[in-house]
């Protein structure tokens, strides 16, 4: 969902695995030469959907480990949850329309939610995507009350747990000693 704490979490956990960290977002400005909002506004969702499908395909077919944070209606396509469920580790950080309203209610750069009432629009986007992100995530993980910091270290135990990371490595990573 907009304002889910991806691209926050995502910076985080990435410092804190040593891996590079991708926006999908950042990367379509990159190729568009404008702000996502400008691209929307010119050319409709349709385009953009099209242009994220193809960005996020090649983001995942890079060599090498990230962290990579996904625009929250990347999951409308069936091919971007296929793609991302099989050759990612995806993690969802579930919020609710209200908590995620109380971090967006100023934000005037999210397209979706350029609207006369924001919240109602957030809980139209929570009831279509939820079940999507579901479907898609290997992990949920309740992300509206927890900090940064615990969002990170609860993935870092999920992603271990799971054998995905090596817990040493992460240690070394961050300069503490391993336990």
């Amino acid at each position: 969902m907009p304002g889910g704490g991806k691209s926050t979490v995502g910076k985080q956990l990435a410092r804190q695995i040593g891996v590079p960290f991708v926006d999908s977002d950042h990367e379509i400005e990159l190729r568009i030469g404008g702000s996502i909002k400008q691209f929307f506004d010119s050319h409709g969702e349709a385009a953009f959907r099209d242009l994220e499908t193809e960005v996020i395909a090649e983001l995942l077919e890079r060599p090498g480990e990230c962290v990579l944070a996904t625009g929250g209606g990347a999951v409308l396509r069936d091919r971007n949850r296929d793609i991302l469920h099989a050759r990612a580790t995806v993690l969802y950080l579930r919020s609710t329309p209200e908590d995620l309203y109380r971090r967006l209610r100023h934000d005037t750069t999210r397209p979706l939610l350029q609207v006369r009432d924001p919240l109602a629009k957030l809980r139209e986007l929570h009831q279509q995507r939820d079940p999507l992100y579901r479907r898609c995530a290997h992990y949920v993980l309740e992300g509206a009350r927890g900090s940064v910091h615990s969002l990170v270290s609860m993935t870092l135990t999920q992603l271990e747990l799971a054998g995905l990371i090596d817990p040493y490595r992460v240690a070394a990573t961050v300069g503490a000693e391993p336990h």
